[in-house]
């Protein structure tokens, strides 16, 4: 999976559709990524002994990777990721539309 945890993307399709936030989880064996304040969902926490009221939490629900495309520094716009060898033969990102290497 080329998406990793703190990059920018935008949601290209789904109902949410055109927002963007920042990667906060990746899970790589489901192909997924959960994003900061996007695809919330309401869950409802049974009262407990430790937590005597019952509340209803909502949370950031996992996104197929698919679903979403990293935001290119340069331009704001959605872009493809390429892998490259850089010259000390380390992987590097590259943003496909700028050229732009991603950290």
């Amino acid at each position: 999976m080329k998406l990793k945890k703190g990059d920018k993307v935008i949601v290209i399709a789904g109902k949410s559709r055109g927002q963007s936030g920042v990667i906060v989880r990746v899970l790589p064996e489901e192909n997924r990524v959960v994003l900061d304040g996007i695809n919330l969902s309401k869950r409802h926490r049974r009262p407990t002994q430790k937590n005597r009221k019952g509340q209803i939490i909502e949370r950031a629900m996992p996104l197929h990777a698919s679903n979403v495309m990293l935001v290119d520094p340069k331009s704001g716009k959605p872009t493809r990721i390429r892998i490259v060898r850089g010259k000390d033969g380390a992987r590097e990102r590259v943003a496909v539309k700028s050229g732009q290497t991603l950290k």
